[in-house]
């Protein structure tokens, strides 16, 4: 149990792939322009990033040692193909706005530096936890990450949510007459809050550091005669 707690621990903050690691700019930065968008990768990324994982870690003991990460991107690749056509097939208006972002989950170094770093050496269980916890990790920032430019951007949240539900329509945050700030939805933007959020971060690991230094120093109370 105590593994499981650090597996999460570390898949959701201290080892998170984009605020702790920074890996996996590239889809982050592009795709993240809105809520959706950026939700719908990351929970493509989820499913590939659990299933590579099981598949590795229970295959792990019959892949030599010398081809494991041509193995690896095999595995990765057939797994995000049949994710790209799943969503070419139920979600094919979100597909279509993706492009080649899903297909190039195959690159994407979170997924590859978790099987190399962890499923190729634990048990499947652990492993797939592992592959779950970093996939909502990142899930959770390029949510957090799309739904502030969307936000700072239009004034909108959930921009596009009728091409997976149609009956439902985004959330006007802002007023209407809101004329939007561009540079939000544009790449510099993407940069901006993302240091933002890496400082956030930072911040709150300096504050949680100082206040275990703080106790340390504290002189033990005298025992009661």
């Amino acid at each position: 149990m105590s593994t499981f707690k650090e597996i999460t621990h570390n898949g959701l903050w201290k080892q998170n792939a984009i605020l702790a690691q920074l890996l996996g700019l590239c889809p982050l930065l592009a795709v993240s322009t809105n809520v959706v968008n950026a939700v719908s990768l990351g929970l493509a990324t989820i499913v590939v990033m659990a299933m590579s994982n099981l598949a590795i870690s229970a295959l792990r003991g019959f892949i030599p040692h010398e081809i494991r990460i041509p193995v690896f991107v095999l595995i990765i690749a057939a797994l995000v193909t049949v994710v790209d056509l799943a969503f070419n097939a139920f979600l094919h208006d979100i597909y279509l706005v993706l492009g080649i972002f899903i297909p190039l989950i195959v690159t994407n170094c979170i997924v590859l530096a978790r099987v190399e770093a962890f499923a190729a050496k634990n048990p499947v269980p652990a492993a797939t936890l592992d592959g779950i916890v970093m996939g909502v990790g990142f899930v959770f920032v390029i949510g957090l990450l799309g739904a502030i430019r969307e936000l700072i951007g239009q004034g909108t949240l959930f921009s596009g949510i009728e091409m997976i539900f149609p009956t439902a329509s985004a959330i006007q945050i802002l007023p209407a007459d809101y004329p939007g700030f561009l540079v939000a939805i544009l790449p510099p933007g993407a940069f901006f809050v993302l240091a933002l959020l890496v400082a956030g971060r930072n911040w709150l690991d300096w504050r949680a550091n100082q206040r275990i230094h703080l106790l340390r120093a504290q002189p033990a109370a005298p025992a009661a005669d």
